[in-house]
């Protein structure tokens, strides 16, 4: 049974928290180039903050796939939709660190010294035309998703309640609108305050705090989506409700402490 009072639950106040404190924190360091590399750049705390919430999205949406699996109800498309976008959330962490190749300080192979802009050992930044496939292709496709499943659906679904139950038929769900509305706003703010050359790195990090609470709420505490929930306990859910908020801020420290650890890399 969907949760009716979804707009007061801890892991989507607790997303929307983190977003609002970084977006001022990076006004607050606006004037102070060196600490708003330290926010922006390589390795920096918004980008370590990426690879820890897609991360965490790939296991959330992995943990729902074998429990969906063990139920009689389950779909074809459901499993497809939960294992496939499992697997693309984790691709998309082990991007977002270069697979870990500064980390592990791995050369780079001729190819992708020679087709890569960053010359880094990653896909995203493979050289479409006159830029890269991250700027070219992907930014695109996840705009037109972005607004799709974050504002359009929704309002549709709103007037239209089977467009809601077919996106969850085939194992999506959608944000609720108390989400999604202060997600958008603060990446057009992150766009429209600076004046960076990685300020795009400040709404890529709203969209995986978003979507680490917006899964977790869906799937596992039933937040506007009306499918059986993975948990069936109303007061279990309340009580992992509040550790996965308390744990979400821990994911934010975690990500400042790896970016000291690291080193930001300017580029």
């Amino acid at each position: 049974m969907a949760n009716k009072k979804w707009f007061l639950h801890p892991a989507i106040a607790t997303g929307i928290v983190i977003n609002v404190f970084v977006l001022l924190l990076a006004v607050a360091w606006s004037g102070e180039p060196a600490k708003l590399n330290r926010l922006l750049v390589e390795d920096g705390i918004v980008e370590w903050m990426q690879f820890l919430c897609f991360s965490a999205i790939a296991g959330l949406l992995a943990f729902a796939f074998s429990e969906r699996l063990k139920r009689s109800d389950r779909g074809v498309l459901e499993l497809l939709a939960l294992g496939g976008l499992s697997l693309l959330c984790a691709l998309a962490a082990l991007e977002e660190i270069s697979w870990f190749q500064r980390i592990l300080d791995v050369q780079s192979s001729d190819f992708f010294l020679q087709n890569n802009r960053q010359g880094e050992t990653n896909l995203h930044n493979l050289a479409v035309g006159e830029g890269s496939l991250h700027k070219n292709v992907l930014l695109k496709l996840i705009f037109i998703a972005g607004i799709t499943h974050n504002l359009i659906l929704p309002i549709v679904a709103r007037f239209k309640p089977a467009v809601g139950s077919w996106v969850e038929s085939l194992g999506l769900y959608l944000p609720p609108l108390s989400a999604s509305v202060p997600y958008l706003v603060l990446v057009a703010l992150s766009h429209a305050l600076f004046d960076h050359p990685r300020k795009g790195e400040l709404g890529e990090m709203f969209g995986a705090v978003h979507y680490m609470a917006t899964v977790f709420g869906a799937y596992f505490a039933g937040v506007a989506y009306s499918r059986p929930t993975l948990f069936e306990n109303a007061a279990d859910i309340r009580r992992l409700s509040k550790l996965f908020a308390l744990w979400m801020l821990f994911l934010l420290m975690t990500g400042w402490l790896l970016s000291a650890g690291a080193g930001a890399v300017v580029k």
